[in-house]
């Protein structure tokens, strides 16, 4: 039995010195997120520390909070930041995904 993706919309808020992605799952009220904080690298470079990824079991086991991290590091390759991964998940999703590891801090 397989179960369909569910429509997804990641928005990103900056708020002070870092900001949140937040999953809007389409019929629920729900909301995943995964905030972040801003530092300065070694070398002057800006980097994103991703410290807490939060998916509420409602809507959990939907892929929601890999595609968080999908949409952070999408934004660091677009804007050039790189990413501190705190948050044990992301840290996970980077171990997985040896082809980040230019964009780890």
């Amino acid at each position: 039995m397989s179960e369909e993706k569910p429509d997804v919309t990641i928005t990103h808020h900056v708020q002070g010195q870092g900001g949140k992605y937040v999953a809007h799952v389409d019929g629920e009220t729900h909301t995943g997120m995964l905030e972040w904080e801003q530092r300065t690298g070694e070398r002057g470079e800006d980097v994103h520390v991703a410290t807490h990824t939060v998916v509420p079991e409602a809507i959990g086991g939907r892929g929601i909070a890999g595609e968080l991290v999908e949409r952070l590091v999408a934004d660091a390759r677009r804007q050039g930041f790189l990413i501190e991964p705190q948050c044990s998940y992301v840290a996970r999703k980077f171990e997985d995904n040896p082809d980040w590891a230019d964009l780890r801090a």
